[in-house]
């Protein structure tokens, strides 16, 4: 769009400052500027900072500011804008920030703190060295240690090398990194199954529910006797006889699988 046509649309669109396909034109000239910004910024934060994000909201700083620009003061749009929109990412950031900022300035304090014992040492600092670079007790330290946690996140749909060892690095997201303590082991699910199959093969069908709902489905006596209509105190002599049976029937049986 040559400088004419650009500065037509301006006067178009002030004129008739609620029509949206116009100011949507603008939006449209000045992304790039916006996306230049963003990527600045980005630069400047933690990783786990999303570029998408800043550009959302630098998008609301934009039409801001195009809504507020006054064509007769003779200022260059671009120099205005660029404020209006790091603000709006800025602050953005900023809400989205749940870290107090005294533990932003502890967290630095003490990242600086060793990365300049590091350069001048030759190597990771001692606890001791940085207590005494920071002139702080060993409680202070471990407060700030602890700080530094907080204020670090990673984020779990970022991608890492999983080996970087051999010439084929296999890029994954951490998410397949993190633990799942409530999904049962395949082998462990199996000897469950295996187990139940055997200790109820001949039990009848009520002392059957009880070894199920109790050893495989998890639920308490209480649970296991409103179900059957029983008291829980009934179950729970019901269960002692068939437990009893089965590990006399069964010497393989000396062990219950934990529920």
């Amino acid at each position: 769009m040559t400088p004419e046509e650009v500065a037509d649309l301006w006067v178009a669109f002030k004129n008739d400052p609620t029509n949206i396909p116009l100011r949507n034109q603008l939006v449209e000239l000045y992304y790039p500027l916006l996306k230049h910004q963003a990527i600045m910024i980005k630069r400047r934060l933690p990783e786990q900072v999303e570029l998408d994000n800043l550009v959302s909201a630098g998008v609301f700083g934009l039409m801001d500011a195009i809504d507020a620009f006054d064509l007769s003061r003779g200022v260059k749009f671009k120099t205005y804008c660029i404020q209006r929109m790091r603000g709006a990412m800025l602050d953005e950031m900023r809400e989205m920030d749940w870290v107090p900022r005294l533990v932003r300035t502890h967290a630095k304090k003490l990242t600086r703190a060793i990365e300049k014992l590091t350069t001048l040492l030759g190597r990771k600092p001692t606890e001791s060295e940085v207590m005494s670079e920071l002139r702080i007790t060993r409680r202070e330290l471990e407060k700030m240690m602890l700080d530094v946690e907080v204020a670090v996140v990673k984020s779990l749909d970022e991608e890492y090398i999983e080996n970087t060892s051999h010439a084929g690095a296999k890029y994954q997201s951490r998410v397949i990194r993190v633990p799942d303590y409530h999904t049962k082991e395949p082998q462990e699910s199996a000897r469950r199954e295996d187990w139940l199959l055997t200790a109820t093969r001949g039990l009848d069908r009520t002392d059957r529910l009880i070894v199920v709902l109790y050893y495989y489905s998890g639920l308490t006596m209480r649970s296991i006797g409103a179900l059957l209509g029983l008291s829980e105190s009934r179950v729970s002599q019901m269960h002692g006889a068939i437990i009893t049976r089965l590990r006399s029937k069964y010497s393989v049986l000396q062990e219950l699988p934990c529920r």
